[in-house]
């Protein structure tokens, strides 16, 4: 639908329109890094280019959580002088451990035995919305124009097709869809070319992939959901540069997973749990996984004495290199985590999203430098496809569907053999691509099959409920404004997510959004939607057993505010 037509339908204003070169959504790594290097590269070259990122955060890195160990390749191809320019990235990895967890104890496994792709040391510890303010700095000084608060929520195009920018969702519409007393139109923030770095299962890109039929030769992309929780620890349980990964419990062999504890900082510890999505159990909640994870004594003996100062969550890409959709549409590109570029054994993504955003950028620079617009950017795709981010990716292309058949313990066996082959023999591995067979929604299977799973109790010190833990991501939307969670068929989610499969968005949610409760007089349940807990982590969007459920973007700058995360 275009603007005008829309504008129309709704009797509402025209909406005023900004004109620029290059348009980017989203001020995560990728699109940061595609201001940057676009803004230092026309001025190398003499060209002045204007660009606009977007962010929907209230500010730049409100919502960016990420574990993180970062690998610093992006960052020295980016900033090459970083270290020396002040970039709140300082904690160096100097231990590097495994483990391996069972219900009562533990057994570290060797560095030995993993091959050199998977070690830590040489990367740095810290919080990556930390590095994303920097970087925001840095462009805005650069003259990228950068607005927070200002959340894209639809894709402008032309009369061939191609895309000319992107429409920021009007403000003060209330809960009945309405115009209220504070509303406000949009904004049409038009350009030559729209770069899409929105994260993880955006709106916008997923609709732009479903348009291009961007994925008609890749796989299915598969998804994890990852959770963390920020805390301060004594000092003499702190180990600044300490890395432990962690498999097995409290997951079964069949539910793939795994942790994390990161030391960095002062006195700080990021601790994380990862749970893929291809999970079969309805009854599973990740949320109490996560919470039972804790009390292991691998884990509990470091956060005893301290305090939690922060939750969040968040799905994560996992499809890997046979998951990657083409990345070019006519007048744009996917950069980042909007395209799938997580290195899943390495649990990494942000370096590959930083060099996503150096190619686009050069793509761009030598597109307008010769006068194009709104066409497609071929040498972004093949800088992608024979750079650095494919030799990262390749190599462990077969890592996560060995997980997915044949279990945790001789899935992780067979895909570290098959990387210390890709380490003897660099891009040949088994020697071929193993396919991903389905999505993650369709592997959930009817509740018929399973027992309930009875989570214990939080204690409110090392364990929490949901809501308080939600509380803890300083979570906002305006109360009266219509719930940015779209449920299509509302008969069908009943008959079949309550039906069938238990209900399992109410475990899959780890931020409490959905509710089965009673519908008064009517003798059933209904599904309530608590839209205003949302974290903006998409996973109701991927795991909905009847794909009824679409997470689009609430009004501007709503959702989780990280502070260091």
């Amino acid at each position: 639908m275009t603007a005008t037509t829309e504008t129309a339908a709704l009797d509402m204003p025209a909406r005023e329109a900004m004109e620029f070169d290059v348009v980017i959504v989203g001020a995560g790594p990728a699109g940061l890094a595609t201001a940057i290097r676009l803004k230092e590269q026309a001025q190398a070259k003499g060209l002045d280019i204007s660009v606009v990122v977007l962010e929907k955060g209230s500010e730049v890195g409100a919502h960016i959580l990420s574990g993180a160990v970062i690998d610093p390749i992006g960052l020295d191809m980016l900033v090459p002088n970083w270290r020396a320019q002040g970039l709140p990235l300082t904690t160096q990895v100097t231990d590097d451990r495994f483990y391996y967890l069972g219900p009562a104890g533990r057994i570290r496994l060797p560095n030995l035995l993993f091959p050199p792709l998977l070690s830590n040391h040489g990367n740095y510890v810290g919080s990556l919305g930390a590095v994303c303010r920097w970087l925001g700095e840095k462009a805005t000084e650069l003259g990228v124009e950068i607005y927070p608060g200002f959340a894209a929520s639809e894709v402008l195009y032309d009369a061939h097709g191609a895309v000319v920018g992107v429409a920021t969702g009007d403000m003060g519409i209330g809960r009945d869809g309405k115009p209220g007393d504070r509303f406000t139109r949009g904004m049409e923030i038009r350009g030559k070319y729209t770069i899409i770095g929105e994260g993880v299962r955006g709106s916008l890109a997923k609709q732009l992939i479903r348009t291009y039929e961007l994925d008609a030769n890749s796989e299915p992309q598969k998804f994890g959901l990852g959770m963390k929780e920020l805390w301060e620890v004594k000092p003499g349980n702190h180990r600044a540069g300490l890395v432990q990964h962690m498999l097995g419990w409290p997951l079964d062999d069949r539910t793939g997973g795994g942790s994390f504890l990161y030391h960095y900082g002062d006195n700080l510890v990021a601790i994380g749990y990862v749970v893929h999505l291809n999970y079969e159990n309805p009854y599973l909640s990740p949320y109490e996984e996560f919470q039972r994870f804790k009390t292991n004594d691998l884990v509990r003996p470091t956060l005893e004495g301290g305090k939690r100062i922060a939750y969040g969550a968040r799905a994560i890409t996992e499809g890997g290199w046979q998951s990657i959709p083409k990345l070019v549409f006519p007048g744009g590109a996917l950069v980042g985590c909007s395209a799938g570029f997580v290195n899943v054994p390495r649990i990494k993504g942000s370096h590959n999203a930083i060099l996503s955003g150096i190619h686009a950028a050069d793509a761009l620079v030598d597109a307008l430098s010769h006068g194009r617009a709104h066409d497609r950017l071929d040498a972004y795709e093949t800088a992608v496809r024979n750079g650095p981010i494919a030799k990262d990716l390749r190599r462990v292309r077969n890592a996560k569907p060995l997980l997915s058949r044949f279990g945790t313990r001789l899935g992780t066996i067979l895909s570290g053999a098959e990387m210390w082959l890709n380490t003897i023999i660099p891009g040949v591995g088994l020697g071929f691509t193993l396919k991903h067979k389905k999505p993650d929604y369709a592997a959930l299977k009817p509740a018929a099959g399973f027992k309930p799973i009875a989570y214990p109790k939080p204690d409110g010190v090392l364990t929490f409920d949901r809501l308080t833990s939600v509380s803890f991501s300083a979570t906002n939307h305006e109360e009266d404004q219509p719930a940015h969670l779209k449920v299509a068929n509302m008969a069908e989610e009943v008959a079949t997510e309550l039906g069938v499969f238990a209900g399992p968005s109410n475990r899959y949610c780890p931020a409490g959004v959905y509710e089965w409760v009673d519908d008064a007089g009517a003798g059933r349940k209904r599904l309530q939607i608590n839209a205003q807990n949302c974290v903006h982590c998409k996973t109701c969007d991927i795991k909905d057993p009847c794909q009824n459920i679409t997470w689009t973007v609430p009004e501007g700058s709503g959702g989780p505010n990280y502070p260091g995360m």
